[in-house]
């Protein structure tokens, strides 16, 4: 109860307690609905007494409590319409001009290295940093240039700093011994005409970056080794997807239709999980608590459920389990969410691209878009620290160069070196200690590290017997088993029992590799390690690194080549280099604890609270966070992340432009076939 001025009370203290009483009682539209009472001058002038308002008795009277729970329930439907209608107003009652202007049909493909170093390999100086920075950005992967082009769109004056000697990120290429190699891009799906990614990519690239679209073959599973083991193959398209792996599993057809429709569920609702970053962290908390979430979507138990658990509730085929989760990111699928992995296989079956010219054509076009409106991209430009206030607000960054420290200051900074690297490495030891941070920080956790094998041949494609079908190798189906033994297992025997990897060849993917690189073909594999195993080179500079660590390193990379052999025979004759990368080289990307993917995939993550709280906002004042560990990794996780961050940033939903954008050329489409 209110506490309450006593009857013989006539200060002025207390008639302005009661006049603010009255006038939040009767300002709103929905109060003036109710029969007032009249109040006189002197009602107004002096307090209401206890026996007025009790009863003579001092007895609660049963009309004035009524009346006091009506205008507390009309004040709490007063402050309700208000937030639905300013959601609203932050969701579709503001339109930016991030779709104005018109995408122009992609030019010709570039060709000349130096002109393309001219733009991705820009060196940082303090003369070439502009004036009056709106944004500045730490890292170029996708996730940071993706919210560099959509900020600049929107008049910002961006700068990316990137550490590296290219920008790029993991889309960036490199040249060992004259074979050309992606760091880490090996395709991306739906990029069908129209769909959303495709709209998106469009808007940061003005629609230049010439994607080739693979055949339907996308992946072969290979489960077990020898004579005894077995291939799956995954085919793309909406209806051949699902038709196909019927045939495969004549015995749980049941269990595939399931698994399918979880996987339409997850791509059509995917958007509501993204919402829990972009409401009021209260408001995420409460309809996950209440149990609201699990009545709006299924998504919400698909995303804190288990892929073994779902997959086993509708069959006992561990071939069809691991088929389902069969994508690499390191997560046993006893620890990884359903939703992940049921969107990860989704993302093929609209089929899947790879950019002519390689991955780095991405950045090389994104870039372009950002200078065109007012940006820079700077490399050779490490970041060493966050500039963090008194009052934990970000204002500018430090950056190393030609051994002197330079102070770049803007009143929004925007982190792509993940959350581990830009929590632990760049701010301030007393900001980390800050339990907000804290809490933040401990939303996620490192994920497993990479280990990588780029081989050259001489050799083409047809030659070789290879073609753009990824294939992905798995000793047992008990995948559970299998990688908490590999993991768990200790350094010296972990290069001999690699019990999975990953086989792609870009050569066969790209089709102006004939003519670039005549007579040549490509292919990369991939494994995951434990980082422990690497952890004594950590802080061992590449050139005094001695025999024990190139050894150790060559026992990963021959057991992997021998395993590929097995499937591609020719290529053991026809090899021309080949160059292994540890999770220490992944260092040099930033990406910490050696793991490409940034943060683990593991069900903790994917948690509705933990997807709420892993928001691009973080606990420091005007600083951001974009990229892969926003929401989740690869190419198109990151892009999103960028897209998330951006709109933090602006305070607007910038997907409701996207979309919008999405259903005109939709009707384009539809008004030409009319």
């Amino acid at each position: 109860m209110w506490p309450l001025p006593s009857p013989s009370s006539n200060s002025l203290t207390s008639r302005c307690h009661l006049r603010k009483k009255q006038s939040l009682a009767y300002r709103t539209p929905l109060m003036m609905r109710r029969i007032r009472r009249p109040i006189n001058a002197t009602a107004a002038r002096d307090p209401p007494t206890m026996a007025a308002m009790f009863g003579p008795s001092g007895h609660s009277n049963t009309r004035n409590i009524k009346e006091l729970k009506m205008r507390w329930f009309l004040l709490f439907s007063e402050w309700l319409v208000d937030w639905a209608r300013g959601t609203y107003w932050y969701l579709f009652g503001r339109r930016s001009e991030l779709c104005k202007g018109t995408i122009s049909p992609p030019g010709p493909l570039v060709i000349d290295e130096k002109r393309k170093n001219r733009v991705l390999r820009k060196e940082f100086d303090e003369f070439e940093v502009p004036k009056n920075l709106d944004v500045i950005v730490i890292g170029s992967g996708i996730g940071g240039l993706t919210a560099a082009a959509v900020l600049a769109k929107l008049g910002k004056k961006v700068l990316v700093l990137e550490e590296d000697k290219q920008a790029g990120g993991l889309c960036k290429t490199f040249t060992e011994k004259g074979f050309e190699f992606d760091c880490g891009f090996h395709y991306v799906g739906q990029l069908h005409e129209n769909g959303f990614l495709k709209v998106a990519l469009d808007l940061i690239s003005d629609g230049q970056v010439h994607f080739a679209e693979q055949g339907s073959h996308v992946d072969t599973v290979v489960i077990g080794t020898g004579t005894q083991h077995k291939e799956y193959t995954i085919y793309s398209g909406k209806k051949q997807m699902e038709a196909h792996l019927k045939k495969q599993f004549p015995n749980d057809t049941k269990a595939v239709e399931e698994l399918f429709k979880i996987m339409k569920i997850c791509s059509k609702k995917i958007h509501l999980l993204c919402m829990l970053k972009m409401v009021p962290l209260w408001f995420a908390r409460f309809i996950v608590w209440s149990g609201i979430a699990d009545l709006i979507s299924p998504i919400f138990r698909y995303s804190r459920t288990s892929t073994t658990d779902v997959v086993k509730s509708l069959t006992s085929n561990l071939d069809l389990l691991t088929v389902f989760s069969q994508i690499f990111y390191g997560v046993p699928p006893k620890n990884s969410s359903c939703m992940i992995d049921a969107l990860f296989l989704h993302h093929s079956m609209r089929g899947v691209y790879y950019p002519k010219g390689g991955a780095s054509e991405i950045p090389y076009h994104i870039i372009q878009v950002l200078e065109k409106h007012g940006g820079k991209v700077l490399v050779n430009a490490p970041v060493s620290s966050v500039l963090v206030d008194k009052k934990r607000n970000a204002y500018g960054v430090t950056v190393k160069s030609g051994g002197q420290d330079f102070e770049v200051r803007a009143p929004v900074i925007i982190s792509n070196a993940g959350m581990f690297t830009t929590i632990k490495k760049l701010l301030p030891p007393e900001i980390q200690a800050n339990p907000k941070v804290q809490d933040y920080l401990h939303t996620l956790k490192p994920g497993k590290g990479f280990f990588q094998v780029f081989a050259g041949f001489n050799a083409t494609t047809e030659d070789l017997g290879i073609s753009s079908t990824n294939m992905r190798l798995y000793k047992s189906n008990n995948m559970d088993e299998m990688m908490e033994e590999y993991f768990d297992s200790d350094k010296e025997a972990a290069p001999d029992n690699i019990p999975m990897m990953y086989v792609s060849f870009p050569s066969a993917k790209d089709p102006t590799s004939c003519t670039r690189f005549p007579g040549q073909s490509r292919m990369v594999i991939h494994t995951m390690v434990n980082p422990k195993w690497f952890e004594q080179w950590n802080n061992v500079n590449e050139t005094e690194r001695n025999e024990e660590y190139e050894r150790y390193k060559l026992r990963f990379a021959n057991h992997l080549f021998e395993w590929a052999c097995v499937h591609f025979p020719k290529l053991k004759e026809k090899v021309a280099m080949l160059h292994a990368v540890t999770p220490i080289n992944m260092h040099g990307l930033e990406a910490a604890y050696g793991s490409m993917l940034s943060a683990e995939h593991s069900l903790d993550r994917y948690q509705p609270l933990n997807i709420a709280m892993t928001r691009c906002n973080t606990p420091v004042k005007n600083l951001y966070l974009s990229g892969q560990d926003v929401f989740s990794g690869g190419y198109s996780g990151a892009l999103h992340g960028g897209l998330l961050c951006a709109s933090a940033v602006m305070d607007q939903c910038l997907y409701v432009d996207l979309l919008l954008q999405q259903k005109k050329l939709k009707r384009k489409v539809v008004k030409k076939l009319e």
